[in-house]
């Protein structure tokens, strides 16, 4: 793995966290507005936390390149005068 892919990696491993609770609270706040699934919240709650998990992984991935932009950009102008 080289050095780009490992500061990737920590970057998304970073914001994961807020991906995940991003999604989730979109996921819990569709389960609870809509009628047809009140009554079966037991089971809805559960599936939007475990697809919360999984769903987080591949856009905190995607997104990590674009949160590294700032620092890539303030980088380059730093050592390029």
């Amino acid at each position: 793995m080289d050095n780009d892919s490992r500061a990737r990696l920590r970057v998304a491993i970073l914001i994961y966290c807020m991906v995940n609770a991003v999604i989730f609270g979109i996921g819990l706040i569709l389960v609870l507005s809509i009628p047809a699934t009140a009554p079966s919240a037991t089971f809805w709650i559960p599936a939007v936390v475990l697809a919360s998990f999984v769903i987080s992984v591949p856009l905190a991935w995607f997104i990590a390149p674009w949160m590294m932009m700032r620092f890539r950009k303030a980088n380059s102008a730093h050592f390029n005068v």
